[in-house]
C-alpha cells in the first residue's frame, strides 16, 4: 500500500509515517517512481507504534522492543525488564512533579497571606 493509503487506513499523517521510517520503526520499498510502497500488514505495525507511543516510551526503546511485540500488542517477557524500568522512571518523575507541585502550592499559599498581611 502507498503512504496516503495507510495514512488514510491508521489515522496518521504522512509526515509522522515518514518520521517513523526515519526512526527505524517502520521499513518500505520504493517503487520505480520513487514512492514508498509499504507491506500488507503495516496498518497493524502502526497501531503497536502509536500504542507503545503512547505508553510513554520514546522512539529509541520502541525500535529496540518493535521486534518483540506480539501481534495482540503485549511484548514477549524478554523484553519486561525494559518496560519496567521505564514504568520506574516514569514514577520518579511523577514523585518529583508531586514535590515541585507541593513547593509551589507552599510559595503560592504564602504569596497570598503575605498580601493579605
Amino acid at each position: 500500500m502507498k503512504i496516503g493509503e495507510l495514512a488514510a487506513a491508521t489515522g496518521t499523517s504522512v509526515r509522522l509515517l515518514r518520521y517513523y521510517e526515519e526512526q527505524g520503526l517502520m521499513v518500505s520499498s520504493r517503487l520505480e517512481s520513487g514512492h514508498r510502497r509499504y507491506a500488507d500488514d503495516a496498518p497493524a505495525a502502526v497501531l503497536r507504534i502509536r500504542a507503545l507511543l503512547d505508553a510513554g516510551l520514546p522512539t529509541r526503546v520502541i525500535r529496540d522492543l518493535l521486534p518483540c511485540v506480539l501481534r495482540d500488542g503485549t511484548v514477549a517477557a524478554c523484553r519486561l525488564e525494559t518496560l519496567q524500568a521505564h514504568l520506574r522512571g516514569l514514577d520518579d518523575r511523577i514523585s518529583a512533579l508531586s514535590e515541585t507541585r507541593t513547593s509551589l502550592a507552599g510559595l503560592i499559599s504564602a504569596t497570598e497571606a503575605h498580601a493579605l498581611a
